[in-house]
């Protein structure tokens, strides 16, 4: 039986995540997701929020945006348009994007531009609350 997930994620940049690891969280369309070895096979959209990952009795987590990820027994590939640490979030930056989303959304928008201010506060808001989780542990 494994006792470890091999943990991949994926975005636009390239490989950002390839390790083993214990244990993976990940905000699913229907919720959240607890990913242990020997999982059930599963393919399904994630939307923007945080991820936590379990590995060797430390925990760390990364902010995501929309997504897909493919769980096997063994293996968790996640696809996605965002993938940080919480360690390289600038706290700054995500609030002043948020703002910027916000004011966005206030503005007389076409489908695809609401669409896309949409998305940008969601990402935004895993940035940011993927920061405040980190700074309680």
């Amino acid at each position: 039986m494994a006792s470890q997930l091999k943990l991949e994620i994926v975005t636009p940049e390239g490989v950002t995540t390839s390790e083993m690891v214990d244990y993976v969280t990940l905000p699913g369309v229907e919720g959240e997701m607890g990913i242990y070895p020997m999982h059930v096979p599963l393919m399904t959209q994630i939307v923007a929020g945080e991820i936590v990952v379990r590995k060797g009795g430390e925990e760390y987590l990364l902010a995501v945006g929309d997504g897909f990820v493919e769980i096997t027994a063994d293996h968790v590939s996640v696809l996605t348009d965002m993938a940080i640490k919480a360690n390289d979030i600038d706290e700054a930056k995500a609030e002043e994007a948020r703002r910027r989303a916000e004011a966005r959304l206030q503005e007389k928008l076409s489908q695809e531009e609401l669409a896309a201010a949409q998305a940008a506060l969601a990402r935004s808001a895993a940035l940011l609350q993927v920061k405040k989780h980190s700074k309680r542990t």
